[in-house]
C-alpha cells in the first residue's frame, strides 16, 4: 500500500508532499526547512531515498538540494534545467523506482518551460496520485507570467496543454497532488480544496472545461500582481541553497531599536493587529504571524534591508525566523522580546483605533465623509468596492504615499490582516489611521453604498 503525507506551509500557500510503501519514501517540492520533512519521514518509521523537485521555484527557496544531502537521497531535476549543482537530471518518459513505487516522469511546461509532474503507480500498475506542482492545480492552473512579458505567451498555451496531457493520459481515479495553490500566488486563479482527482477536475478545472482559446483569454485577464521577492527565488534555487540557521538571534534594547528605526531598517512587530493598534513602538510595522507574514514582508520590505523581530515570547521570533528562511532572508539583524513598554524605553507608545464596517457606516449617517482606503488588489476591488473609496494595493502603497488621502483615513481590505499591516505602515508615516478589522461582506450588511461590476 503507498501513502501520501502532505505538509503544509500555509504562509506561502503551498504544500510538499511524502510518499512511502512503508520502507523507504520520496519526497516531492520540500520546503528549506527540511527538517520537518525527516521528521515526517521518521514518524512514519521510513528512510527518503528519492527527492523530486517539479521545477525551479519562484515563490520560495528549496530544501530539495540540501534534504537530499543530508539523508543520502537522490536529487532528481529537469535534466534541462540549469542548476550549479550536481544532481540527477530526468526527461519525460523516464520512469524511477522507488521502493513499491513506480514513478512516471511527465513534462508539463506551462508554469516554467521545464515543469515537470511526476505519476506514481504501486507494484501492481495501479495509479496512486500525480505530483503536479505548480500545472494542474484544484480548480486552476499554475501562473505562466513569473519568467517574464516575453514568455507569458508560449507559456499559457503550454499549460493548457500540459493539463489536457494529464487528464487524458491518467485514469479518473488518480489523485492529483498540486504545490501550490493554497494561497500561493503562483496560482493563475484562486484555488482551493483539500483533495481532487483527475476525474474531478475534468468537470470544475477552467483547463480541462474551456477551449484553448477562451483558456488563454480568461486566465490572462484574471492576472493580478505577485510578490517582489520572487525575483529572488529562482537564482537562489539554481545556485544550491545554503542551510538554515535558526539559533536565537541577538537581543536589541529599545536604544538600539530606536537606532535601527531611525536608520531606515525595518522593525517588525509579530503581534496581532489588534494588539499592535492599542500600543506600539513608535515606527515600527505590523505584520502578525497569524496571516501570510512571509508574503507580505518579502513583498513590501525593500529587499536586503536589515530586519529587527518583535515578539511577545522568543517561540514567536522563532517562527518568523523559519518563515523568513524560506524565501531567503536567512539572519535577522536582531530580536526583542516580551512587551511593547519593553521595547520603548522612555518613548511613549503610539497607538490607532480600529473600527468595523458598522462604525464607517455610522460615521456616514452622522454626516461625515471619512477618507476611506481600500488595499484589496485590483481585481478584488473591481468586483464591489466602497463608493468613493481611493483603491491603493497593499503591495503599492510605499510607492504611492502621496495618493493616501488626509486623515483620519479609514483602511480595510478583505478580512482586517492587511489593513492592519498598512494601518501600521501609514502610522509609521505620521498618518492619522482607522483600520477596519472586519470582512468586508459586511460593509453591504452595514449599509455602505457600494459599486458593484
Amino acid at each position: 500500500m503507498i501513502t501520501v503525507l502532505t505538509l503544509d506551509t500555509p504562509g506561502l500557500g503551498d504544500r510538499s508532499y511524502l510518499a512511502h510503501d512503508g520502507e523507504v519514501a520520496l519526497v516531492v517540492d520540500p520546503q528549506r526547512d527540511h527538517d520537518r520533512v525527516r521528521e515526517l519521514a521518521e514518524r512514519a518509521g521510513v528512510r527518503i531515498t528519492h527527492v523530486f523537485e517539479s521545477h525551479i521555484h519562484n515563490d520560495y527557496v528549496t530544501g530539495g538540494y540540501r534534504l537530499a544531502r543530508a539523508v543520502g537521497a537522490r536529487y532528481l531535476l529537469n535534466a534541462d534545467d540549469p542548476v550549479s549543482f550536481d544532481r540527477v537530471g530526468v526527461r519525460d518518459g523516464d520512469v524511477v523506482t522507488v521502493g513499491r513505487m513506480r514513478v512516471c516522469v511527465l513534462h508539463t511546461p506551462g508554469h516554467t518551460h521545464t515543469h515537470l509532474s511526476f505519476a506514481v503507480e504501486d507494484e501492481s500498475g495501479q495509479s496512486v496520485g500525480v505530483f503536479t506542482g505548480g500545472s494542474l492545480l484544484y480548480g486552476s492552473t499554475g501562473r505562466p507570467d513569473l519568467l517574464g512579458p516575453a514568455h507569458t505567451d508560449t507559456l499559457v498555451h503550454a499549460q493548457w496543454h500540459s493539463a489536457r496531457r494529464l487528464a487524458n493520459e491518467l485514469p479518473d481515479s488518480t489523485a492529483v497532488y498540486p504545490t501550490h495553490g493554497f494561497g500561493s500566488f503562483c496560482s493563475a486563479t484562486q484555488s482551493g480544496g483539500d483533495a481532487s482527482t483527475i476525474g474531478a477536475e475534468k468537470a470544475v478545472n477552467p483547463a480541462l472545461t474551456a477551449d484553448e482559446e477562451r483558456y488563454v483569454r480568461e486566465l490572462l485577464a484574471g492576472l493580478d500582481a505577485f510578490p517582489a521577492y520572487y525575483a529572488h527565488m529562482c537564482p537562489a534555487n539554481a545556485a544550491g541553497p545554503d542551510e538554515i540557521d535558526l539559533s536565537p538571534l541577538a537581543e536589541a534594547d529599545p536604544a538600539e531599536l530606536r537606532r535601527r528605526i531611525e536608520a531606515g531598517e525595518w522593525v517588525v512587530d509579530l503581534r496581532t493587529g489588534t494588539a499592535f493598534a492599542a500600543g506600539h513602538v513608535a515606527g515600527t510595522v505590523n505584520i502578525g504571524l497569524g496571516g501570510q507574514f512571509v508574503t507580505y514582508l518579502g513583498w513590501l520590505m525593500p529587499w536586503g534591508t536589515p530586519v529587527t523581530l518583535l515578539g511577545e515570547t522568543p517561540a514567536e521570533v522563532t517562527e518568523a525566523q523559519r518563515e523568513l528562511v524560506r524565501i531567503g532572508i536567512d539572519r535577522p539583524a536582531a530580536m526583542a522580546t516580551g512587551k511593547p513598554e519593553d521595547w520603548a524605553g522612555d518613548t511613549p507608545l503610539r497607538s490607532f483605533p480600529q473600527a468595523t464596517f458598522a462604525d464607517l457606516a455610522a460615521a456616514f449617517d452622522r454626516g461625515e465623509r471619512p477618507a476611506v482606503l481600500d488595499v484589496r488588489r485590483n481585481a478584488e476591488r473591481t468586483t464591489e468596492h466602497i463608493e468613493g473609496s481611493v483603491g491603493i494595493p497593499i503591495h503599492e502603497i510605499l510607492g504611492r504615499l502621496g495618493e493616501v488621502p488626509p486623515g483620519p483615513v479609514w483602511v480595510h481590505c478583505a478580512s482586517g490582516y492587511r489593513a492592519s499591516v498598512v494601518a501600521g505602515l501609514l502610522d509609521a508615516c505620521g498618518h492619522d489611521v482607522v483600520a477596519i478589522d472586519d470582512i468586508f461582506g459586511n460593509a453591504r450588511a452595514a449599509g455602505l453604498p457600494l459599486i458593484t461590476a
